[in-house]
């Protein structure tokens, strides 16, 4: 049998290797482990001839609750008093799903809005005409 390739898996710069294989390998990452936030996979390939190879993949956890946030936007300049709706949703595990919380209110569009006044208008304009037509 001809010698094979070594994978090491690192996470996070970390000395030690979570995993080490010989190819072709199938794992599975268990994010529950992790922090939430920026992480990087690192994987290090040896051939038999010695030569390395790398590939690093960032990737972010988010493993806890859901947060959404209206009335703020990332890096927005701000003053005075913000009225802001804060929603934090869990999504279970991987066979229950939780679907009280799931869903975030929001607030109508101004978009909508401006349809609905639209119509309202257009409406009245045909109404108005009608009852003032002669007879």
């Amino acid at each position: 049998m001809a010698p094979k390739s070594k994978i090491i898996i690192y996470i996070d710069n970390e000395p030690n290797p979570i995993a080490a294989f010989e190819a072709p390998v199938n794992f599975e990452l268990d994010t529950r482990k992790l922090v939430d936030g920026e992480h990087q996979l690192t994987v290090v390939s040896k051939d038999p001839s010695g030569k390395e190879g790398i590939r690093k993949i960032p990737f972010e956890v988010r493993n806890g609750p859901a947060i959404s946030i209206e009335g703020i936007r990332e890096n927005a300049v701000v003053d005075g008093v913000l009225p802001l709706m804060i929603n934090a949703y869990g999504k279970g595990d991987q066979k229950d799903f939780l679907i009280s919380g799931s869903e975030t209110p929001q607030s109508i569009p101004a978009w909508v809005w401006i349809l609905i006044i639209g119509f309202v208008g257009w409406g009245l304009f045909y109404l108005i005409r009608y009852f003032a037509l002669p007879l």
